[in-house]
């Protein structure tokens, strides 16, 4: 069993913008195709860049506090107890931004299908992962984040 309000973390973010805690709660009751994370977003942060994803859907569902949540349709803001998802391809793009003065805690469902790539609209970069988390203990990770403007020919190097 696992608290959901807890102040007991795995992961931190410290990048300018997008500071954020994270428990991994699927993980931690041994979720194998459902991923959830719980996030502490402080004031004036973003949980990611603006994205989306080619494999896997998410469900965000807000626990404290106050969020705006940008996808394709413009930002909505979001409070204890709303949901939304995320579907896969582009119109299920997505960023969580705090624009509050409080911190807000939020759950990010998610399916665990791999390899995932994901896609970024405003830089146009693309993200390619293998793997659950990087870092996992026994597994084999591919995280790479790529130019999404760099082609190479299908037969070059061959």
């Amino acid at each position: 069993m696992q608290n959901v309000f807890a102040d007991d973390w795995d992961r931190t973010r410290d990048h300018p913008g997008y500071e954020w805690k994270a428990m991994r709660l699927g993980a931690r009751l041994g979720g194998e195709m459902l991923g959830a994370s719980v996030y502490l977003l402080p004031p004036g942060q973003k949980s990611f860049p603006y994205h989306f994803h080619h494999a896997n859907e998410e469900l965000l569902l807000v626990l404290e506090g106050k969020v705006v949540v940008r996808t394709p349709d413009g930002e909505t803001e979001a409070g204890p107890g709303d949901a939304l998802l995320f579907a896969r391809g582009a119109s299920g793009a997505h960023q969580v931004i705090n624009r509050s003065a409080e911190p807000a805690r939020y759950i990010m469902f998610s399916t665990l299908v791999e390899p995932e790539v994901a896609q970024y609209p405003d830089s146009g970069n693309i993200g390619i992962l293998d793997g659950r988390y990087p870092g996992s203990a026994g597994r084999e990770t591919m995280f790479k984040i790529l130019d999404g403007s760099a082609e190479a020919d299908y037969f070059e190097g061959a």
